[in-house]
């Protein structure tokens, strides 16, 4: 027989990214419940909540909604309850659901553990298909509520004794378990479990995670991406990445409206120069939404630059090995909504290929698209290899000679999804059709020339 195992979540800022109470209070009020908790500065004291988690202080006032409830009725708590369990739903991120989805499927007992009273959770968890709610229980007698609560106020080490005392009545042995939470008041509850994981984390959670070496994710982001208050490091350094701050070339970036604000997109650029990386980047930076990169295994080998590609999201490929686990990576973040940028060549054409106006392109883009559901968005990169050519080991870093780049993004491609190859074929027309017209004229490039597109070292014999 295989043991019961069980997985607890907290609500706020963990499987929800922000505080439920605005929704709920929504709701409340729709019901003719005005909760009566007036605090100067409550907006502001919410905002710092959302980014910076929970105090002592902001949980006093938690705790006097219950005295708030006295009189309301159940019934009408009940519907308003029911009413933003939809509502709610929606806003938890698809990395959250993808792992209830998964530790579901592994036939893990789903509990949500919360301070927020379960009269106002249960819908919401019944609707996510969880099993179970630990939560504060307000009393109730002749269908009203009575202002006080059955037990204790669950926070804090109440949550990990209720926990502890679920887990023994239901026969699951704690160590088997996981918990996950983004707040430093819920750390004798992840330490009550074998798998602690830190969501989110506030700062003191967070320095708690290291010394305990406990896993660290946020269900924002795809797995080993770092977040510190509710950003990432995109995110952090987006004001950063802007072409002033990058004087090696006279920046042209076009066409970034085009691109949705949410939702799954794929970003299908050309490859010219390993000065790619910085172009997409400012091009995803202008978007203003984060972005995952697929690329080969060798760049996350590489030294500084390796443990960046994986702490903002980059996706390896190891060329050659037949794994499907890069795109099936790619098409989890597709499935939460994220942005997916891919070079559908592969690498950087070399010799005369590198002069072809034809671009040819690797079925992987069609295939992700048509998994996944995503649009696909081309993207035409020209002059990045005037700043760093294949065949130097850094950029030219002369600011007196700036040669223009330009990135260019088009309208969605219109793809039929019947045949990979054809639908590769539209991605990389799409891509052509955005670059200039010397892109697409035939070339006799010079030895000088060809030698450029080579990597250093290379004598240019052979591809």
């Amino acid at each position: 027989m295989v043991a019961m195992t069980a997985a607890f979540f907290d609500l706020d800022r963990t499987l929800l990214p922000e505080s439920s109470s605005p929704v709920f209070g929504k709701y409340l009020a729709a019901e003719g419940l005005e909760v009566g908790i007036e605090v100067p500065g409550s907006d502001i004291a919410l905002g710092l909540y959302n980014r910076l988690g929970e105090t002592w202080l902001n949980m006093q006032v938690t705790k006097q909604l219950v005295r708030a409830a006295k009189g309301w009725p159940v019934d009408a708590v009940e519907r308003a309850a029911a009413n933003a369990a939809d509502e709610l739903a929606d806003l938890v991120p698809g990395f959250a659901r993808q792992l209830v989805d998964d530790l579901r499927s592994a036939g893990t007992k789903l509990v949500i553990a919360t301070t927020s009273p379960t009269v106002l959770v249960g819908p919401l968890a019944e609707r996510l298909g969880f099993d179970h709610v630990i939560g504060s229980v307000w009393a109730e007698e002749d269908g009203v509520f009575t202002g006080e609560t059955v037990g204790p106020f669950v926070w804090g080490p109440e949550k990990r004794d209720a926990v502890v005392t679920w887990a023994a009545e239901n026969g699951i042995a704690l160590e088997d378990c996981s918990a996950y939470s983004d707040s430093y008041y819920d750390g004798s509850m992840l330490d009550a479990v074998g798998h602690p994981v830190a969501v989110n984390p506030d700062a003191r959670l967070l320095a708690v995670a290291v010394l305990k070496n406990w896993k660290v994710q946020s269900f924002e982001a795809p797995p080993g991406v770092f977040k510190f208050a509710g950003l990432e490091i995109q995110d952090w350094f987006r004001p950063f990445a802007r072409p002033e701050f990058f004087r090696l070339a006279e920046w042209t970036i076009t066409g970034d409206e085009n691109v949705p604000e949410d939702g799954p997109v794929i970003l299908a650029f050309n490859h010219r120069s390993y000065f790619d990386t910085v172009a997409m980047h400012l091009l995803i930076a202008k978007i203003g939404r984060p972005a995952r990169f697929l690329a080969k295994r060798e760049v996350f080998e590489m030294p500084i630059i390796g443990p960046i590609a994986r702490i903002v999201g980059g996706i390896s490929v190891n060329r050659g090995s037949g794994s499907d686990a890069p795109l099936l990576d790619a098409i989890k973040a597709l499935e939460a909504g994220e942005m997916v940028a891919i070079a559908p060549q592969g690498t950087i054409p070399r010799g005369p290929a590198f002069f072809d106006p034809v671009l040819e392109g690797r079925p992987g883009v069609a295939e992700l698209a048509k998994r996944s559901g995503a649009e696909v968005y081309p993207v035409a990169l020209w002059g990045t290899e005037k700043v760093w050519p294949r065949n130097q080991r850094l950029p030219k870093l002369n600011p007196l000679e700036r040669p223009p780049v330009s990135v260019t993004v088009g309208e969605a491609v219109p793809l039929v999804g019947r045949s990979a190859p054809a639908d590769t074929k539209r991605i990389m027309t799409a891509i052509s059709a955005l670059l200039p017209d010397e892109a697409r004229r035939k070339q006799n490039p010079s030895a000088e020339e060809l030698a450029l597109t080579y990597p250093p070292g290379h004598d240019g014999g052979s591809e």
